[in-house]
């Protein structure tokens, strides 16, 4: 027998990757969310002023799992490519942003902290364009399997400073109880 894989081992060894990676990386950006209390039913949130160009807030939960979706596969494509050149780097540059990622959610709906959460976009921003490069080396399915994530940070970048833009009080923006006790 000799120790080549053949492609039928080689898929089956992408599954695997894309088993774990897939559904971890979607809980971990569902847990996120949920524990930041993100999007339209947080009060803070639905307060703020917002540019026109934001979408309506169903659109969010559509979006985010397709782009985790593909983050998982890109990372298992990467995970996959044992003994190429850069595999570590690239690796670590995606948790790196990962990490990021996961926090803007509960820095913005969280700690309604605005202007840091669109510094931390800009960061991961630039991270996640770093790793799509690094990607890109290795395998370039998993780059641009990352470019639908690049252009939804772009776009998110901008929302984010259009609230930063539209709401300098938002830090300390108070939101009444959504009922009283009598």
């Amino acid at each position: 027998m000799s120790g080549i894989a053949s492609k039928g081992q080689l898929r089956l060894s992408f599954l695997r990757w894309a088993m774990v990676t897939v559904p971890s990386i979607m809980f971990l950006g569902l847990a996120s969310g949920l524990l930041a209390g993100s999007g339209e039913e947080n009060r803070w949130y639905a307060a703020l002023e917002k540019s026109s160009a934001n979408p309506p807030g169903y659109a969010f939960g559509i979006v985010w799992p397709i782009l985790y979706l593909m983050l998982g596969l890109s990372l298992a494509y990467i995970l996959h490519a044992r003994g190429a050149k850069g595999r570590g780097l690239a690796i670590m540059f995606f948790i790196v942003q990962l990490v990021c990622n996961l926090l803007w959610s509960p820095l913005f709906f969280g700690a309604h902290e605005v202007t840091l959460a669109l510094y931390l976009l800009i960061i991961l921003f630039v991270l996640a364009l770093v790793t799509t490069l690094l990607f890109g080396k290795i395998r370039p399915v998993a780059a641009w399997l990352m470019v639908p994530y690049l252009c939804w940070l772009g776009f998110a970048t901008g929302l984010n400073y259009d609230v930063h833009r539209l709401n300098p009080d938002a830090e300390t923006l108070a939101v009444p109880a959504a009922r009283t006790q009598i």
